[in-house]
């Protein structure tokens, strides 16, 4: 997939903006979707940040039956592809569609010449039957740091492995070095590239002509607050983000 097949999907041509909810039930996840439903977000990510996995699965069967329409993607905390293709897979299966799986490491490492991790969740995510979008985590929080002479490579290494790789600044709400966004640029070529660190309504101008999509919870979130967003920030942001042209 190329920045502008990415656009197309979302008939959007500036970043495309994806909320995600730090899910804690049913009823607090429903009604964050329905603020970004009414202000026209093109999709949503829902993250099991305070549980495991298998309690977060009734979460989202029942989320996609609230919301059948919803563009509709997931993370599951500290699971790479190779835990999550299969249940993504069995979700499908079942007639419960995740449209967009989010790992936090996407198991590329740019110090060795072959990626037999990033192969291996590849043949996994083959063999599932799981039809969503790939949002890979590179040089991303939380996972082993890699040297920033380094990112331009990484980027290039992840990207044949993944629809979209995704890359963060160096904590929760830490925005995210402008030479990092153009070391994976220049990586990643015609690629898109997301990023899931540190936007804000004020800060997306900077990040928007290398930036093909946002994955945004504190900067649209009430302030203070780690659950639920303010429409009024994510107004603004989505105002932006329309405003913006098709990618260089």
């Amino acid at each position: 997939m190329d920045r502008s097949a990415f656009h197309r999907l979302f008939k959007t041509p500036g970043p495309v903006v994806t909320p995600v909810i730090h899910v804690q039930d049913l009823g607090q996840t429903l009604a964050n979707i329905g603020h970004a439903m009414r202000l026209g977000a093109p999709g949503i990510f829902l993250i099991n940040h305070d549980f495991p996995v298998e309690p977060f699965l009734p979460i989202l069967r029942g989320v996609r039956a609230e919301c059948p329409d919803v563009w509709l993607g997931v993370n599951f905390l500290a699971q790479s592809g190779r835990v999550a293709f299969p249940i993504l897979g069995q979700l499908q299966a079942e007639g419960c569609g995740i449209d967009a799986y989010w790992a936090d490491d996407a198991c590329i490492d740019e110090r060795r010449s072959s990626q037999d991790e990033a192969e291996a969740n590849a043949a996994i995510r083959e063999a599932s039957g799981w039809t969503g979008l790939y949002f890979g985590g590179v040089c991303f929080k939380k996972q082993r740091p890699v040297d920033p002479a380094l990112n331009a490579l990484s980027a290039g290494l992840a990207r044949p492995f993944m629809d979209v790789v995704t890359t963060s600044g160096v904590a929760t709400g830490e925005a995210v070095d402008l030479t990092k966004i153009a070391d994976f640029r220049q990586g990643l070529g015609r690629a898109p590239l997301a990023i899931a660190s540190g936007i804000t309504p004020d800060n997306a101008p900077t990040y928007a002509a290398d930036v093909d999509c946002f994955l945004v919870a504190t900067g649209i979130n009430h302030r203070d607050d780690f659950y639920n967003i303010d429409p009024a920030r994510l107004s603004a942001l989505l105002d932006f983000t329309r405003a913006c042209g098709a990618p260089r």
